[in-house]
């Protein structure tokens, strides 16, 4: 189906008051950066710590009254949305995750009700056993990006944050399987065509950036990374978040882990915000000059704050971080 303005204008009236009008504001650290105004716009200040909420509660207000349950893969926040929206509807949920997925994520999801699968060592493993979920016990596979109403869900944020500056000249979106970038994108290119709107991603395990590159889905290897979130792959079948993201993107920019861990940093100690490695990408890349100069206030999303505190702490304190083979060397912070 295509997807316009007025389904994320319809989503915004499904989630009113339960996942909307999370603050926007501006980072004065990254602002003298910059050389222009940033700002945040802060989803990790969500019921469940995360954007992934909006989608997943458009979604399930979406389902027939007879539907039976439902299921998704997750990294870890759009389980917890699909669970918390399935628990708010008197739905059984089932989550799929990989075996990379950390345990603070999984138990995040146990603790509002939904069952936990753990199967195979990546994304689409997990999805294949959603998918045999949905065929042999009658549940509803919800997508974390690849879903029309998942999409206008999380393209409110667009809204939002259009509304409240008309004026933006660039958003950064974290750039995973394309659910948020490709909502944000949609809702925010029909408001104000001129606005670039660029996603952003760790340089190991890019499926949407290397797919957008190659011109068509790929799969790719996951690994461990700081920005956990954005692991996993797009799905070869995929039918709407890769169009989106092909066609509205500006472009799409890799960093490092490196870049990551010291975006962590920074957020932590000059705009005292708790962050997931995926929230902090499009600050890495503004930081490290891989972006086109800005003509006027650029806006990042802040996605989550579902992370292992233990690997935060040591972010923040300055120590090495393992990430499978790959050691991110630790450093104290420096503006």
């Amino acid at each position: 189906m295509a997807l316009t303005l007025s389904d994320i204008l319809a989503a915004r009236q499904r989630i009113r008051g339960l996942a909307d009008a999370t603050p926007f504001v501006p980072s004065p650290h990254l602002g003298e950066r910059a050389g222009q105004e940033v700002l945040l716009k802060l989803e990790n200040m969500q019921p469940i710590g995360a954007f992934k909420l909006r989608g997943a509660l458009n979604a399930v207000a979406a389902l027939p009254e007879d539907a039976r349950g439902v299921t998704c893969c997750s990294t870890g926040n759009h389980g917890r949305g699909v669970a918390f929206a399935a628990r708010a509807r008197g739905l059984r949920a089932v989550v799929c995750m990989s075996a990379l997925v950390p345990e603070a994520k999984v138990e995040g999801i146990r603790r509002l009700g939904a069952e936990v699968r753990i199967h195979g060592r990546s994304q689409d493993e997990a999805q294949a056993e959603s998918r045999r979920l949905c065929r042999e016990e009658g549940l509803t596979e919800i997508s974390p990006f690849d879903d029309p109403h998942v999409i206008a869900g999380q393209g409110t944020i667009g809204l939002e944050m259009l509304e409240a500056r008309p004026d933006l000249d660039m958003i950064l979106v974290p750039l995973s399987g394309g659910g948020l970038a490709a909502g944000i994108a949609l809702a925010a290119k029909a408001i104000r065509p001129q606005i670039r709107v660029i996603g952003i991603s760790m340089d190991r395990g890019a499926a949407m950036h290397a797919s957008i590159r190659a011109g068509h889905p790929v799969e790719v290897e996951e690994v461990a990374s700081l920005a956990d979130s954005l692991g996993g792959g797009i799905g070869l079948d995929n039918r709407l978040s890769f169009p989106l993201c092909r066609d509205l993107l500006d472009d799409t920019v890799l960093v490092s882990e490196e870049e990551i861990y010291h975006a962590m940093q920074r957020l932590y100690y000059e705009d005292r915000i708790v962050a997931e490695g995926a929230c902090v990408v499009g600050i890495a890349a503004l930081v490290a000059g891989r972006l086109p100069a800005p003509r006027g206030p650029v806006a990042t999303v802040i996605t989550g704050r579902n992370l292992d505190m233990g690997v935060f702490t040591r972010i923040v304190t300055g120590q090495d971080v393992a990430l499978g083979d790959h050691i991110v060397k630790g450093r104290a912070y420096e503006p």
